[in-house]
């Protein structure tokens, strides 16, 4: 009840600050369709560099490289809206090798259709993947993969409401059934039951009876929420949060994912970069190592977060 309560509290005070006038109004009536696509690449790259410093140091130089398109579909009281992100970072200090720093690749579609021009109400069905590029690793263990493309990969579909007086500034989005796909497509994650699936059997002798499973499927409830707004001259807002619950397996377990940006323009090409993304899931156990040279051993989920800050090159088309 209480996660309940967290999460409508949450919700409602990004649909109060947002909504300065009437919740109803006339929206416009595109009555032509209209496509617009944009597109943003960036470079954030930091570097550090001694010479007879005193003080001591290592030299260290990181990368950020990031790409979002978006390709938005408008007529009368249909809406279609695609988003890709891409992100890679990587990180080299002296004495290291090189070091990844971030990984993401996040496809997701939304199609929307309201009754008539005075409602802020869309029946929407929505598709979302999720997976990263490369190899992942504990650092400075660099022998056990934790994680690699397509293991794991998370695929969301289904179907609800989504309100959007502003859809381009404020969406609320609730599908009370959505089907959550994990893929695991690695024999050795999968074997050990990484992300929640099914791990392998083995006999007393510990041969390999049945391999993992590569797949899991669940139907539960989804509730995002999306907000985007420049809150001050040249600083822009954007957040997006949502919750998720299986009904079948531990209803009421609530898996997390926010993200909150503050974009600052310096001019039309130089910008600075500070987020945070906070991730909360039940079937992402914590890995640790035991009192034996290599041996591990998998403990319950932990809150998972990760902070970015940068300044660097940014060109939109």
């Amino acid at each position: 009840m209480k996660k309940f309560l967290f999460i409508v509290s949450f919700i409602s005070c990004q649909f109060v600050f947002s909504q300065p006038d009437s919740l109803f109004f006339k929206t416009e009536d595109i009555t032509i369709p209209k496509w617009t696509h944009k597109n943003k690449a960036s470079a954030l790259i930091s570097e550090v560099a001694f010479v007879n410093w005193n003080a001591g140091g290592s030299n260290s130089i990181s990368a950020l490289f990031n790409f979002e398109s978006i390709l938005k579909y408008r007529y009368k009281h249909l809406i279609w809206q695609s988003i890709l992100i891409s992100r890679y970072g990587i990180n080299k200090q002296e004495n290291q090798g090189l070091r990844k720093t971030d990984d993401i690749l996040d496809v997701s579609s939304t199609l929307g259709y309201k009754k008539n021009e005075y409602s802020n109400w869309f029946f929407s069905s929505r598709f979302n993947f999720k997976t990263q590029f490369t190899k992942g690793y504990n650092y400075p263990d660099d022998t056990n993969v934790l994680s690699r493309f397509m293991a794991p990969g998370y695929l969301f579909i289904g179907g609800g409401m989504e309100y959007g007086k502003n859809i381009e500034e404020l969406s609320i989005y609730f599908s009370p059934l959505t089907m959550k796909t994990t893929f695991v497509l690695d024999d050795k994650l999968a074997n050990a039951g990484s992300f929640g699936v099914a791990p392998a059997v083995y006999d007393d002798e510990g041969n390999l009876v049945q391999k993992g499973e590569r797949v899991r499927n669940e139907i539960g409830i989804l509730l995002t929420s999306m907000y985007e707004r420049e809150i001050f001259q040249n600083v822009l807002l954007s957040n997006y949060v949502s919750f998720y619950t299986d009904y079948l397996n531990e209803f009421g377990n609530i898996d997390v994912d926010w993200q909150i940006n503050f974009d600052f323009k310096v001019n039309s090409f130089i910008k600075a970069n500070f987020g945070s993304h906070l991730k909360y899931d039940n079937d992402v156990k914590t890995i640790v190592e035991t009192d034996v040279e290599g041996d591990y051993e998998t403990e319950g989920a932990l809150v998972q977060w990760k902070q970015i800050l940068g300044v660097g090159v940014v060109v939109d088309f």
